[in-house]
């Protein structure tokens, strides 16, 4: 049976994505109370994968908490962290738990964390993943002939940053991504709409690869300006810096922001991932905001 997201991307209509961060502990029952919240407002919600190289309880258990409380997730696979034998593992496993969607990432530097004498694996990166999880789905087996217990069945998506500035470089990168499996790109913040036009017009829409263009919460000026400063590629417009210095209530400003981005970016991509670090409970009001509602 087809994910919820698949199936809405495969009959064109607009996808609404969110991300939320699995919990720093053994107890799920804060994250899920968020997930709740976005429950009837988005597709599917993205589990994160140790981001930013900080460790949190992992994508597989809390996507699997998820479809227990009916919410359709987007299990995330970091290949920082684990050699192939185990990357495959969990694809097979996700499988076997009712899992249908998976994003591929290569995932952040360990020194963009908070244990830098962490050693990365990175056998595996996203394309290679990708491939992995496109041989499952024909019931390749990585040493024999076919796998001996039925194939997978998974909608495998990726990563993309429409701001990068080489184009030739995001443009060999995506087509490499869509050749290796993947069905649908999940992007990073996107603060200039210029960039979500160019990509889906030069890069994206040629090959038939549906984009979820990454819609990002600034909460408060300085905020953005730690964005900018430390996030590559974030590139946040003077214009939407002054906006959160002149305003009397930072917080809503942001929110009005993302809903703006809302509007404007589901009218260009196939739909729209939105993210709001540590404030996921404020989603369902930037979506709200944006007077979009869920299409099947």
């Amino acid at each position: 049976m087809k994910s919820k997201l698949q199936k809405t991307l495969e009959s064109h209509s607009k996808a609404i994505t969110a991300e939320l961060m699995p919990p720093r502990g053994g107890d799920p029952i804060r994250s899920l109370k968020i997930a709740q919240l976005l429950k009837d407002k988005v597709h599917a919600v993205n589990i994160t994968d140790g981001s930013r190289a900080v460790m949190r309880m992992c994508s597989l258990a809390m996507s699997k908490l998820l479809l227990e409380n009916e919410i359709e997730p987007i299990m995330q696979i970091s290949c920082r962290d684990r050699n192939k034998i185990a990357l495959q593992s969990d694809i097979l496993g996700a499988n076997a738990l009712g899992i249908k969607n998976i994003l591929c990432i290569t995932g952040d530097s360990v020194k963009a964390g908070d244990q830098q004498d962490t050693k990365a694996v990175h056998e595996f990166e996203a394309v290679k993943l990708l491939k992995q999880i496109q041989e499952f789905n024909k019931g390749i087996d990585p040493s024999f002939k076919s796998l001996s217990d039925n194939k997978t069945d998974i909608f495998a998506g990726a990563a993309a940053d429409p701001s990068c500035n080489n184009l030739k470089i995001l443009k060999k990168r995506t087509e490499k991504k869509k050749q290796a499996g993947a069905k649908f790109l999940q992007t990073q913040m996107i603060m200039d709409k210029k960039y979500l036009i160019r990509f889906c017009q030069e890069i994206s829409r040629p090959i038939d690869l549906p984009v979820l263009a990454g819609v990002f919460l600034l909460k408060s000026y300085k905020n953005a300006l730690f964005i900018n400063k430390y996030v590559p590629g974030a590139n946040i417009p003077d214009e939407i810096l002054n906006r959160l210095k002149e305003a009397k209530n930072p917080l809503e400003e942001g929110i009005n922001i993302a809903s703006e981005q809302v509007r404007d970016f589901i009218e260009i991509a196939e739909g729209v991932h939105i993210m709001a670090v540590k404030s996921e409970h404020l989603i369902p009001e930037i979506i709200k905001k944006a007077g979009i509602t869920l299409e099947y």
